[in-house]
């Protein structure tokens, strides 16, 4: 691990690099902040895909590229003139410590909790005119749902306990049953999504995060599907030719593998 100095030295070296390839490279000189939208999600998505496979190299260079795109966002904006990325530093600094009054105030906070609970109240006195507005719009429904659980629970509107969440995912289920019986499409669809929800509340009650244990089955399951697909081609078949009976015999093989 490298020194203090060292680091900052290094981010200095990425700055000057900006600073030049701003300067004097074409793609760089075109770039704006609509442009560079799309590409700084894409990099946010290749970093969670690092962090589920636990690939710290991978990890490292995903991070070096969102932090690349930090400071491009904070290049654009000291030639707007309107933030640099001494600013951004600053500001975030300024939130940490406003946000920790536990550390840097008086406040006390004797577990994540309730310091979850305490940045809540903070929110609101801030001018925030509900709790979930610090939900963007644009965040992926899952991760949504979440948040805004996560959200509400901080200023107390939550569940006593797992056992209740559990009921309510079964009344949920019972509740989207009954509309599939009756083939009503509008009401499958409201009555599975509040299934969904209900699943992520009870995710949330056990700890788990609904989204990375999504992920993790999807991963699983292209692995057990590339594996019949790598069997069907020692039988010299496509998998669209094998039989439903070889497709499971090869996805139990998958499962045990």
């Amino acid at each position: 691990m490298s020194s203090r100095a060292a680091q900052l030295e290094a981010v200095e070296r990425l700055l000057e690099i900006i600073d030049n390839l701003r300067e004097n490279c074409p793609w760089d000189r075109k770039q704006t902040f609509q442009s560079l939208r799309h590409l700084t999600i894409e990099e946010t998505y290749e970093l969670g895909d690092a962090i589920l496979e636990n690939d710290y190299g991978e990890i490292k260079k995903e991070l070096g590229d969102l932090l690349l795109h930090i400071i491009f966002y904070a290049k654009i904006g000291s030639e707007k003139k309107v933030f640099d990325i001494g600013d951004i530093a600053n500001h975030i600094s300024d939130k940490l410590i406003e946000r920790h009054p536990h550390i840097y105030g008086n406040t006390n906070a004797i577990d994540a909790e309730e310091v979850s609970k305490n940045w809540e109240t903070i929110k609101l006195k801030e001018g925030n005119k509900s709790v979930l507005e610090g939900v963007p719009n644009g965040l992926p429904a899952l991760v949504k749902a979440l948040r805004i659980q996560e959200k509400v629970s901080g200023v107390g509107f939550d569940w006593d306990n797992s056992e209740g969440v559990l009921n309510k995912v079964k009344e949920e289920l019972e509740e989207l049953r009954k509309e599939v019986i009756d083939k009503n499409i509008n009401e499958m669809e409201l009555e599975f999504g509040d299934l969904l929800f209900s699943l992520i509340n009870y995710a949330r009650f056990l700890k788990i995060n609904p989204e990375t244990a999504l992920e993790l089955t999807n991963k699983k399951f292209i692995k057990r599907f590339k594996f019949i697909e790598s069997e069907a081609n020692k039988l010299g078949k496509k998998i669209n030719q094998l039989s439903v009976e070889e497709m499971n015999i090869f996805w139990q093989q998958a499962k045990s593998n």
